[in-house]
């Protein structure tokens, strides 16, 4: 038997949501930009190859960190005018370090503007 908190209404919707709903309309938006642009860096990092430990190797799948990259780049160009300088200038750093990174562990480096997000962001080389 679940819990009030984990029971659901007729729309599969947990009775708590009210509560939710309230928490994430307290969040400004500049942050949860952020916050998504964070776990996309860390996934990427992950799929490069960049996360420590013996197992970075076996992590590492360039065809998924092409993926978020492009996501990444997508979401900072995208949303840079809206959430000031000062984090975009934050977002627009680690985006091109992991470009870079992703040229770095590539076998076969793409062309200049043909990497994981240059059409967002142009060329990075």
């Amino acid at each position: 038997m679940s819990t009030s908190d984990e029971t659901t209404t007729g729309y599969d919707a947990p009775v708590g949501s009210d509560q939710a709903t309230r928490d994430i309309a307290e969040v400004a938006a500049v942050e949860v930009i952020t916050t998504a642009a964070v776990h996309l860096m860390s996934a990427a990092a992950v799929k490069c190859g960049l996360a420590e430990g013996e197992d970075a190797e076996e992590l590492k799948d360039l065809d998924e960190a092409r993926k978020l990259i492009t996501a990444l780049a997508a979401l900072v160009v995208a949303s840079a005018p809206d959430i000031g300088n000062q984090h975009a200038r934050s977002l627009r750093d680690g985006l091109r370090s992991l470009q870079l990174a992703f040229r770095e562990a590539s076998v076969i480096p793409d062309a200049p503007g043909e990497g994981p997000g240059e059409k967002y962001t142009g060329s990075v080389v």
